[in-house]
């Protein structure tokens, strides 16, 4: 087994990586206090001229057709620079997928292209209600056919870049009779269409320059075509998709992992305590090689995930179980980063705990660990019937 990454998988990885020590690592601090929106839009553009927004895109929608694991591994070095970057590129490129996936060619060849080159800031993936997040067949958003136009009605929370993409992909229940999940459709929304509004912007632990919104839709007319692959097939295309969404976190909770290991690891060597540096304390090594360990785990979980995609095999199972522990492995390894630096780390002078706080809630989003759990366990049950 060859687990050497090709050239231009190399490639990606080095752009990325400088691409982050340069443009994000010096603004990560000031993005997350809120400050300098135009900074973190301009480099997503930046990002787009790269050909990051469409990694696993064909090249005749304007994608990069880098593949999984070039994307795996782009979204890891973002993140060890600035998270919220990081997770706007993976729900953009999972966008970008979904419609090249389900989408008609017209779909593919108007959308896919305006994230990929910039045009739009960003693509954003509307599923999540208030009541039904980790049960998305629980939604009550409607969309009801009135001559040749669908018109959409309730609302979605926890929505990634929505005050600043440029088109929504909105999961509603288009058969009211059918049974739970069954009766779910698929959309494509413009941005600027009437009857949609971007309402309550929360203000979460970390990831501060992402923003996460409420988005409301009130007699929102859309034209008949806005239908993405078949009617009331809605919901089998949210589970496909977010299989592949759990690739991108995993590997954006492995990069802030790495950023708190890394981090916590230098400071170990310059910092002395009773006479001695922290990193000569076999409690201090065992944390290093723990952490260490556990996030190449992760990272050898996400590149046989990646992989499995990126070949068209079944790989729901690979990642789910990458997800999971690329996240709860990240969160560790910031906890015990923060512990090294002992009361340093839980100030603003250093970055740790930036990391602890945008680390924390990868193990929620795109699926709890407790949902990964679940879908791993019936994957295997079924398998020994």
């Amino acid at each position: 087994m060859n687990l050497d990454l090709n050239a231009e998988q190399k490639l990606i990885q080095q752009t990325a990586r400088e691409f982050a020590a340069a443009e994000l690592a010096p603004l990560a601090a000031e993005l997350d206090r809120g400050e300098n929106q135009t900074a973190f839009f301009t480099n997503l553009g930046k990002l787009a001229a790269l050909g990051f927004m469409g990694l696993n895109v064909r090249a005749e929608y304007g994608g990069s057709a880098a593949g999984v694991v070039a994307f795996s591994l782009a979204i890891t070095e973002i993140a060890r620079a600035c998270a919220s970057t990081a997770v706007t590129l993976s729900v953009s490129n999972m966008v970008c997928e979904v419609i090249q996936a389900v989408g008609s060619d017209e779909q593919r060849h108007t959308y896919i292209p305006r994230i990929c080159s910039g045009a739009y800031l960003a693509g954003a993936f509307a599923l999540t209600e208030a009541g039904a997040g980790s049960d998305p067949a629980g939604m009550t958003t409607s969309a009801r056919r009135d001559g040749d136009d669908w018109v959409l009605n309730g609302s979605k929370i926890f929505i990634t870049s929505a005050p600043y993409a440029g088109v929504f992909v909105v999961w509603a229940v288009t058969d009211k009779t059918a049974p739970r999940g069954k009766g779910i459709s698929c959309f494509l929304v413009e941005a600027d269409t009437p009857g949609l509004t971007i309402g309550k912007q929360e203000e979460k632990l970390g990831q501060h320059a992402s923003a996460t919104n409420e988005v409301i839709f009130s007699d929102c007319r859309i034209p008949s075509d806005a239908l993405m692959g078949k009617l009331n097939d809605g919901y089998r295309i949210a589970v496909a998709e977010l299989a592949g969404g759990r690739i991108g976190i995993g590997s954006l909770a492995l990069g802030l992992g790495l950023a708190a290991m890394d981090s916590a690891t230098r400071y170990s060597l310059e910092r002395k305590q009773f006479g001695q540096r922290l990193a000569d304390f076999q409690s201090t090594q065992w944390k290093i090689a723990d952490g260490f360990t556990d996030l190449e785990a992760a990272r050898l979980l996400l590149m046989n995930a990646a992989f499995q995609k990126e070949q068209g095999r079944s790989f729901a199972r690979a990642a789910s179980m990458a997800k999971l522990f690329a996240t709860e492995s990240a969160n560790r390894a910031c906890y015990a980063a923060l512990q090294i630096y002992g009361g340093y780390g839980y100030t603003r002078d250093f970055p740790i705990e930036r990391y602890a706080r945008d680390a924390r809630i990868t193990t929620i989003y795109e699926g709890t660990s407790e949902i990964q759990r679940l879908i791993i366990a019936r994957d295997i049950l079924t398998s020994f019937n």
